[in-house]
C-alpha cells in the first residue's frame, strides 16, 4: 500500500519553524512512520541536500500533488522552479466521470518520537540546522545568502501567499510592514499605554533640583582655582560671549551741557543743545554744501517716513486696503519750519495719504516755502487757507509746524490760535517737527516730537522725543566744538529717552 504512493509529488507543512516542503516521494516507512522526498524544495527553494526524510510528529499537513504511477485523469503539476510558491491542488475530476486525487489535506498519524541517524531526529537532521545557519543556494553566487532571521523565510505560513504587485498599494506596504516589525505587532498594539501613571513617575522639583546643583558644582569646579575670577555660566541670545573692549556710551561731548541728557535704546548717551550750538551747527553745514533745500528734503523723508509708521505703515498701506486710506491734517507757518513741513506732506501725498495742508495767505512768503507750495501742488494733495475748511471729523495724524524758532509774535495771530484750537479739540495724535524751545507753554500739545542732527531741551508738553539725521558730516560737528560720533546705526530715526 505504501509502495502506491512512490514517485508522487507531495507538500508537508511542518509548521513555522521548519517551513513548507515540496517534492518526490522516494519511501515510506510505516514501522518507522517517516516519509523520504529526493529532489526536495524548502519554502520554494532547491535544497542542497538530495533527499529530506520526515518523522510523523513533525508533519503538520500533507498535500498531494501529483500522483504519477496513475493515469486516471488527474491534472499534471510539475516540480515548482526557484522562488516560486505552491499551493495549488492535486486533482480533479474529468469529463468521464473519473475521480481524480482529492486535493483535501491528508490526516498523517503521529507516532512517538524516534531516533534516527545516530540518535538526530529527522528534522535535527536537515531542517532545523538549515534554518538556523546560512547555506550556500545551488544555482547562486555565494554573495547572495538568505538571511537565517528573516521573518518571510521562517515564520510565513503555509497557505499564506507573497501578495502580487497588481496596484493594490495598501496591500503591498501592509506586507512590508509586517517583515519589518514582526507578526506580533499586533499584540503590542491591543494593550493601552498608561499615560497617567508614567507621568506619575517624573518628579519634576527633584529633577530641577537635580540640575541646579550639577550646574553649583560645575561652577565651584571652574572656580576653584581662582575664586576671584568667575566664569558666566549662561549668555543671553544678544550677548557677546567673546572678551571685547569695554563699550564707551558717552560718545557724543557737547562743549557746554545743555539742560537735558537722552539715551538711545542701545544705551548710547545723546546730550541736548542749545538752540544758539544748534543754530551755529546747521550755518557752518551750509558753508560745507549742506544748503536748506538738502536740509528741507532730508527733514521731509525722515519726518514722513516717521509718519508713515504712526499710521499703520505696511498693515494700512496696501494695495487691498486702498478704500481706507489715511488722512493726515498739516498745519503750517510762513517760517522755516513751515517748508518742512510742506515737504512731508510731499513726501506722504507721494505714498497714497490724503494730505490737508492749512497755509494761511502772507503777502510776503519764503523762497523755500514758495518752491515746496509749487511741489506740493503737483501731488494732488488738498491746500486750505482757513480753519474752517479743515476736516470736522478726526483724522488719523495732526502734523504741527505752526511755531517757529525765532518768531514767537505769531503766536498772537488769528489764524494761529484758531489752527491750535483745532488741533487741540481733534481727537487725532498730534506730531510736531522741529519744535522750539521758548520759555512760554506751547499752544498744541504733541504727542511726538522730531528733532533734527542733535536734540534740543524740550519741556514734558513736546511728548516722546525722536531724532533724524539730517546728514551733517562728523568734521561739521567737531569744528564747532562737538565731538561726535553716530548714534543712528541703521537707522534714520531713532527715540530718545529722558
Amino acid at each position: 500500500m505504501a509502495a502506491d504512493w512512490l514517485g508522487s509529488l507531495v507538500s508537508i507543512n511542518c509548521g513555522p519553524t521548519l517551513g513548507v516542503y515540496q517534492g518526490e516521494v522516494s519511501s515510506v516507512d510505516q514501522a518507522t512512520q517517516t516519509i523520504s522526498l529526493k529532489q526536495p524544495f524548502h519554502n520554494g527553494i532547491k535544497c542542497p541536500v538530495p533527499e529530506v526524510t520526515f518523522s510523523a510528529m513533525d508533519i503538520k499537513e500533507l498535500k498531494i500533488l501529483e500522483i504519477r504511477n496513475c493515469s486516471n485523469g488527474v491534472t499534471k503539476r510539475s516540480v515548482p522552479e526557484s522562488g516560486s510558491s505552491v499551493t495549488g491542488y492535486a486533482g480533479r475530476k474529468d469529463k468521464g466521470g473519473g475521480s481524480g486525487v482529492n486535493s483535501t489535506p491528508v490526516n498523517v498519524p503521529k507516532a512517538e518520537p524516534r531516533l534516527h541517524d545516530g540518535g538526530m531526529s529527522p528534522s535535527q537532521h536537515y531542517s532545523k540546522s538549515y534554518v538556523e545557519r546560512h547555506v550556500d543556494m545551488v544555482g547562486q553566487s555565494k554573495g547572495f545568502r538568505r538571511r537565517h532571521n528573516s521573518w518571510s523565510s521562517s515564520s510565513r505560513l503555509a497557505n499564506q501567499v507573497t501578495p502580487k504587485k497588481n496596484g493594490s498599494k495598501n496591500g503591498l506596504m501592509k506586507n512590508k510592514d509586517d517583515e519589518c516589525f514582526g507578526d506580533s505587532i499586533d499584540d503590542v498594539l491591543d494593550e493601552d499605554f498608561d499615560f497617567e501613571g508614567n507621568l506619575a513617575l517624573f518628579d519634576k522639583a527633584a529633577v530641577f533640583s537635580q540640575i541646579d546643583s550639577s550646574d553649583r558644582r560645575g561652577n565651584g569646579a571652574r572656580t576653584r582655582g581662582n575664586p576671584a575670577e568667575q566664569t558666566p555660566s549662561r549668555y543671553r541670545h544678544d550677548e557677546n560671549i567673546l572678551e571685547a573692549k569695554p563699550v564707551v556710551y558717552r560718545q557724543i561731548i557737547v562743549p557746554q551741557a545743555g539742560a537735558k541728557e537722552y539715551s538711545t535704546d542701545s544705551g548710547l548717551v545723546v546730550p541736548s543743545i542749545s538752540y544758539e550750538l544748534h543754530k551755529r551747527l546747521l550755518s557752518v553745514a551750509e558753508n560745507y554744501g549742506l544748503s536748506l533745500e538738502r536740509r528741507l528734503e532730508m527733514t521731509g523723508v525722515c519726518a514722513s517716513q516717521m509718519a508713515l509708521t504712526l499710521l499703520g505703515g505696511p498693515n494700512r498701506l496696501t494695495p487691498k486696503n486702498l478704500h481706507q486710506r489715511p488722512t493726515v491734517a498739516l498745519l503750517c507757518g510762513p517760517h522755516v519750519q513751515g517748508a518742512q513741513g510742506i515737504s512731508c506732506g510731499r513726501h506722504l501725498a507721494n505714498h497714497e495719504v490724503e494730505v490737508v495742508l492749512f497755509l494761511p495767505n502772507f503777502v510776503k512768503m519764503l523762497e523755500a516755502i514758495t518752491s515746496e507750495l509749487a511741489l506740493f501742488g503737483k501731488t494732488g494733495g488738498k491746500q486750505v487757507s482757513s480753519v474752517k475748511d479743515l476736516p470736522d471729523t478726526p483724522v488719523d495724524l495732526v502734523i504741527n509746524c505752526l511755531d517757529s524758532h525765532e518768531n514767537t509774535f505769531l503766536r498772537e495771530q488769528p489764524w494761529y490760535r484758531a489752527a491750535a484750537d483745532w488741533a487741540n479739540q481733534n481727537r487725532a495724535p498730534v506730531l510736531s517737527i522741529d519744535p522750539p524751545v521758548s520759555g512760554q507753554e506751547q499752544a498744541v500739545e504733541a504727542k511726538w516730537s522730531l528733532c533734527l542732527g542733535l536734540p534740543l531741551p524740550l519741556p514734558e508738553r513736546a511728548g516722546r522725543v525722536y531724532l533724524c539725521d539730517i546728514g551733517v558730516p562728523r568734521q561739521v560737528f567737531q569744528e564747532v566744538g562737538i565731538k561726535y560720533h553716530s548714534p543712528f546705526g541703521c537707522k534714520f530715526v531713532i527715540p530718545l529717552h529722558t
